[in-house]
């Protein structure tokens, strides 16, 4: 009688090996949530009046949507209460009155406008940290310094500064304009600063999560651009300036398409920073020179990853201008410049995960891809407001 071995068991796929997420959760979780949770209900103990069904819903999807991230990216779990801590503490120095803003804290830390400035300066001092500390590191052939852990550290703080910023020019917005105060996404200058720190958070993940701060300097030197960009345009157009949000942003639509869309155009812009990167590092891997950035795949690797996420907050993004324009104008899509023009954003990073995921491209011609990417989003964006006319004209330089 011959005996014969049982066949192994076949290897788990790395996603069913895992834990659950909610097995995987420890103390600190369950306290974070508890924490969100009971700011979530202080907000709308505290703000009745401004509470109708929609914000009440709007108030615990975010609430919900806050202790998710917490819980997948852990940092987040002290950036989230530290920022919300912030603006209260601004919120409260205000006392119901805007006259109160030159008192010291709010003048010089916690008013929108103090702490958007802190966001502009951190942005530089990481830019600066990153570039300084990846030369050193590329000199003493090491993979970080402590100029690099600074420059991490400039990077979160200008995210911190930049949302709290934003949480409390919500709030000058109803001591300026009373009832008629809104969501700080209603103009450039505003939805620019929004970008800001969804790009630091972004990458700050992809940092944490791939180890590669040696890329920083590229995505830090193009939000410098961005700052550059909002000083100007603040100096120019005195756009720092809260104001009454015209008929047609009047919407409750706005609250959540223009988040999404600007997560879409983060990742977008990551992405093309990556790929200069890559195109760098695809050089040095054919000239069989030192190593000075991380392996081409894990940089394109990254790209892809920020691509697929910005795919998927534009798709959404979409689907809600969509809904909103049926709203405002009876329907849904009208071959306005700004909808044709973001068809083309969408269709330009459908093909590029379509020749990824299914045809097997890879290299440098992604990377080129993203970068002309970059131009579209740019031309879609602001582009289409400064040249052409349409149903979105309003939203023009």
């Amino acid at each position: 009688m011959t005996h014969t071995k049982p066949a192994p068991a076949a290897p788990q796929h790395e996603l069913l090996a895992r834990k659950s997420l909610l097995r995987s959760l420890v103390g600190a979780d369950w306290l974070y949530a508890a924490l969100i949770l009971a700011a979530a209900a202080f907000a709308q103990y505290a703000l009745p009046q401004r509470m109708d069904a929609y914000e009440t819903v709007m108030l615990w999807l975010s609430a919900a949507c806050a202790v998710a991230l917490g819980w997948f990216f852990k940092p987040l779990r002290w950036f989230v209460p530290l920022a919300l801590a912030l603006a209260y503490g601004g919120v409260s120095l205000y006392g119901g009155d805007f006259a109160n803003h030159n008192r010291f804290l709010l003048r010089y830390f916690l008013s929108s406008q103090s702490a958007i400035m802190w966001q502009c300066a951190l942005i530089f001092c990481a830019l600066f940290a990153y570039l300084s500390g990846g030369l050193i590191a590329l000199h003493c052939r090491s993979r970080t310094n402590t100029l690099l852990g600074m420059a991490t550290a400039f990077g979160w703080l200008s995210a911190l500064a930049g949302f709290t910023g934003l949480l409390v020019r919500w709030h000058e917005s109803y001591l300026i304009l009373g009832s008629a105060g809104h969501i700080p996404v209603s103009n450039l200058y505003e939805v620019f600063i929004l970008f800001l720190v969804i790009c630091a958070l972004m990458y700050w993940y992809y940092e944490s999560r791939f180890a590669v701060q040696k890329l920083g300097g590229f995505v830090y030197l193009f939000m410098a651009g961005v700052v550059c960009f909002v000083l100007w345009y603040s100096l120019s157009r005195n756009a720092q300036q809260i104001q009454p949000l015209i008929p047609a942003l009047q919407s409750w639509w706005m609250k959540i398409h223009v988040p999404a869309n600007f997560i879409g155009y983060g990742a977008f812009c990551i992405a093309a920073m990556l790929g200069v990167a890559q195109l760098l590092a695809i050089r040095a891997e054919e000239a069989d020179t030192p190593r000075r950035l991380p392996d081409s795949a894990l940089i394109e690797e990254i790209m892809y990853k920020a691509i697929a996420v910005g795919f998927l907050f534009f798709t959404l993004a979409t689907i809600l201008g969509a809904l909103w324009a049926a709203d405002a104008w009876g329907r849904y899509w009208s071959w306005d410049p700004k909808e044709t023009w973001a068809f083309v954003v969408w269709l330009n990073y459908a093909v590029w995960l379509h020749l990824r995921l299914v045809a097997g491209w890879r290299g440098k011609v992604l990377a080129w891809w993203a970068i002309v990417g970059l131009a579209i989003t740019a031309f879609a964006f602001v582009g289409v407001n400064m040249f052409l006319s349409g149903l979105h004209s309003y939203g023009g330089l």
